[in-house]
C-alpha cells in the first residue's frame, strides 16, 4: 500500500493518523464492500404541491434523471440533467390527492370543474402556490374535501409509480425501490415518513394516506398489516427540523408516556432517519449543542406553513438530541424508540434530487430558472422568496452493500450500514471494536479487519469484555468533484450514573499541519472560494483521512453512542454559484460558501 502516514494528536487519548491512499478491499470480502449512492425522496407531477408549482416529470422521468439523461425542467424552461449519475433511486409521491390535482388539467375529468383548478392550472406559479397552499392549509387544520379525494385516481398513480420502478431495474447497474410519502402535518408540524418496499411482491392495491389519521402508529399498523400479507417495507421519517418537537417527542400524540410496545413498534418499521434534505439538516442546533462550532449548519428554520412561521421547540426536532433521549428512556428500561440509522436525500418535487450543489435546479419547477431561486416569481411574498433561498441543495443516501440490487441495497437499509451526505458523494467508513490499532487502519485488509474485529456503523457494542475503552476505526474519501476534506470528527453522546446527558464533539484527524489550541479547538482548515467567480482550489485539505481513536471518557456502566462526522473544505453554496451566473450579488442572508459533511450511522454501546 502506497500510503504515507502522519500522526495526529488532539490531546484525548487518539491512535490517529492521516492516509493518502485508501484502504485497499479484501479480494473475497467478509460483508458489504461497495458504497452506493441515491434518493428514495422523490416526488413527481403525481404529488399535489409539486404539480401545483409547475412540475411536469413523471416517475419514468425521475429515473432518467437518475441514470444521467435529460429531462424537461418545466414547461417552458430548458432540460435538467445530473453530471453524475447515481446508482439507486426511488420515487416517493405523496399519498394524499395522488395524482389529483394533474387531472385538473384533463378537460374529460370532472376534477376540472373543482373550484380550484382554474387556479392549479394558472400559469401564474404565485396563484397556483397560493391555492395549493390554501388547501395545505385546511388539511393540517384537519378540514377535508370529499370532491379531491378519488380512490381510482390514487389507485391508478400507485400502479404507474410500482410497473415504472419494476421497469428501469437493472439489477446489479440500476437499482429502483416501490415507494410513497405518508404525509402528516398536524399543525403544519412535519411528521412524514417515506415508505419505501422492497420488492414489487404482495403490494397493496392503494397505499395509506393521513387523511383519516395524521398518527404515526396508524401507519405501523397499516405496516404491521401489509407485512401480514407477504409485503416486506421500512419508513423513513425526514425533515424533523420542521416538525417543532413533534417528530422525537418522548410522548404519543395522545400525551402518553411511550410504552414498551410503541418502542418497539416505531424501531421495528422505522430503521432510518433521513439527517440532510433540501429543507435543511437537522442533526443538531447551537441551542441544543452550544459547544459544537459546526451545528449551524444549513439551517431551515420553517414550519412547512406558507406563512414562513418559525418553530419554537428544538428538542425533539433535531437527530442527535432524538439519540440522547432515545438511549436515556434504554437506561431506564424502557427500549429505544430513536435507534435510527443515517441518511440524506432529497424532497424534490420535480423529479430530479439536484443534488450537485454547482448544478442546482432547487425544489420546484418554477425553481429551474436562477432568478426564480434567489428572487422569486411575480407576486411571491418576501416571506416565501426567502424560504426558497434558504433551501438547501438535496442530500445523498450512501449504503454499504455487496452488489446494487434491491436485495443487498434494502438489506443495507435494514441494517443501518448507511450514511448520509449533503450532496456530494464523499466516502465514509466507521467500524468500533475493542482492540482496533493504528495498523488496522493503515492495512490494506482494513475492511475485513473492521469486520472481524469489531461492528460497522448502525450496529451496537455490547457490554465491555476488556478493560479497555472502545476504539473506533474511521475513513473517508473527498468526492471527486467536491472539496478536499477538513477533518473527521467523532460525536459521542452518553447517559451518567445520575441520568444526566452529555456530548462532546472530538477532532480525531485532520488535513495539514494544524495543531489545537490551548481550548481544545482545531484551527479552520482556510479557505480558497472566490466568491465573485464562484469557484475555490484543493489546494487546502486531503483527498482522504483516517483514524484509529480510542474513548478518553469511557465508563462501562454507561449507555453511549458514536458517529463519525466528516467535513469538507469550504466550496460555494449553489446561490453563489447562481449569482455568479447573473452578474449580481448575492442575496442578504445566504452564507457565500459552506463546508458540506457526511455523516455516518451511529454504533452504541449497551452495557
Amino acid at each position: 500500500m502506497n500510503a504515507r502516514l502522519q500522526s495526529s494528536l488532539c490531546g484525548t487519548g487518539l491512535l490517529g493518523m492521516l492516509l493518502l491512499a485508501p484502504p485497499a478491499l479484501p479480494a473475497e470480502p467478509a460483508m458489504a464492500t461497495q458504497a452506493y449512492f441515491g434518493n428514495v425522496h422523490v416526488h413527481t407531477k403525481y404529488s399535489f404541491d409539486a404539480f401545483a408549482n409547475g412540475s411536469v416529470t413523471t416517475p419514468a422521468h425521475a429515473y432518467q434523471w437518475a441514470q444521467g439523461r435529460p429531462i424537461p425542467g418545466s414547461a417552458t424552461g430548458p432540460e435538467i440533467r445530473i453530471v453524475t449519475p447515481l446508482d439507486f433511486y426511488a420515487v416517493s409521491d405523496h399519498a394524499e390527492w395522488m395524482g389529483v390535482f394533474k387531472e385538473m388539467a384533463n378537460p374529460d375529468s370532472p376534477l376540472s370543474r373543482h373550484p380550484l383548478a382554474s387556479r392549479i392550472t394558472s400559469n401564474n406559479p404565485n396563484e397556483a402556490m397560493q391555492a395549493f397552499a390554501e388547501v395545505l392549509r385546511d388539511f393540517s387544520a384537519g378540514k377535508r374535501d370529499p370532491a379531491l379525494n378519488d380512490p381510482a385516481v390514487n389507485a391508478d398513480i400507485w400502479a404507474e409509480i410500482v410497473q415504472t420502478a419494476d421497469a428501469y431495474y437493472r439489477p446489479g447497474e440500476f437499482t429502483t425501490f416501490p415507494a410513497f410519502e405518508w404525509t402528516s402535518n398536524p399543525g403544519m408540524r412535519n411528521l412524514h415518513r417515506v415508505v419505501l418496499f422492497k420488492n414489487a411482491e404482495h403490494l397493496p392495491a392503494a397505499v395509506l394516506s393521513s387523511m383519516d389519521s395524521n398518527d404515526p402508529e396508524t401507519l405501523w399498523r397499516w405496516m404491521g398489516e401489509q407485512r401480514a400479507r407477504g409485503a416486506t417495507l421500512l419508513a423513513i421519517p425526514h425533515n424533523a427540523n420542521a416538525s417543532d418537537g413533534m417528530m422525537f417527542s418522548v410522548q404519543t400524540m395522545a400525551g402518553e408516556p411511550l410504552s414498551r410496545a410503541y418502542v418497539e413498534t416505531r424501531a421495528a418499521n422505522e430503521p432510518l432517519y433521513e439527517i440532510t434534505q433540501i429543507k435543511g439538516t437537522s442533526e443538531t442546533h447551537p441551542v441544543l449543542s452550544p459547544n459544537d462550532e459546526f451545528a449551524g449548519f444549513e439551517q431551515w428554520d420553517y414550519t412547512l406553513s406558507a406563512d414562513s412561521l418559525r418553530p419554537t421547540q428544538r428538542r425533539g426536532s433535531f437527530a442527535r438530541q432524538a439519540l440522547l433521549d432515545g438511549m436515556a428512556l434504554q437506561a431506564q428500561g424502557g427500549g429505544n424508540p430513536f435507534h435510527y440509522g443515517f441518511i440524506g436525500d432529497s424532497d424534490t418535487h420535480n423529479a430530479a434530487a439536484s443534488i450537485e450543489e454547482f448544478n442546482y435546479t432547487g425544489k420546484f419547477a418554477f425553481e429551474t430558472d436562477p432568478r426564480h431561486r434567489l428572487f422569486g416569481v411575480q407576486g411571491q411574498p418576501d416571506a416565501q422568496i426567502q424560504q426558497v433561498r434558504e433551501f438547501s441543495s438535496g442530500g445523498v443516501a450512501g449504503v454499504w452493500a455487496r452488489e446494487n440490487t434491491r436485495e443487498a441495497i434494502y438489506a443495507a437499509m435494514q441494517r443501518r450500514e448507511t450514511f448520509g451526505t449533503t450532496g456530494p458523494r464523499i466516502t465514509l467508513r466507521f467500524f468500533g471494536g475493542w482492540r482496533f490499532t493504528a495498523q488496522d487502519a493503515a492495512s490494506t485488509d482494513f475492511v475485513e479487519r473492521g469486520y472481524a474485529g469489531g461492528v460497522p456503523m448502525g450496529a451496537t457494542l455490547r457490554g465491555a469484555v476488556h478493560a479497555e475503552a472502545p476504539t473506533f476505526m474511521v475513513w473517508a474519501a473527498k468526492a471527486p468533484d467536491s472539496g478536499n476534506l477538513d477533518r473527521i470528527q467523532i460525536i459521542k453522546g452518553w447517559i451518567d450514573g445520575h441520568g444526566t446527558q452529555h456530548e462532546r464533539v472530538h477532532d480525531v484527524v485532520w488535513s495539514g499541519a494544524r495543531e489545537v489550541d490551548a481550548q481544545g479547538r482545531l484551527p479552520p482548515v482556510g479557505n480558497t472560494v472566490d466568491v465573485g467567480k464562484a469557484a475555490y482550489t484543493n489546494a487546502i485539505g486531503a483527498p482522504q483521512l483516517a483514524a484509529v481513536w480510542r474513548d478518553p471518557g469511557f465508563d462501562p456502566a454507561q449507555h453511549a453512542f458514536y458517529y463519525a462526522r466528516v467535513l469538507e473544505i469550504p466550496t460555494p453554496r449553489w446561490s453563489t454559484y447562481d449569482a455568479a451566473a447573473l452578474g449580481v450579488d448575492i442575496p442578504g442572508g445566504l452564507p457565500a460558501t459552506l463546508q458540506e459533511r457526511a455523516f455516518s450511522s451511529p454504533i452504541w454501546y449497551t452495557p
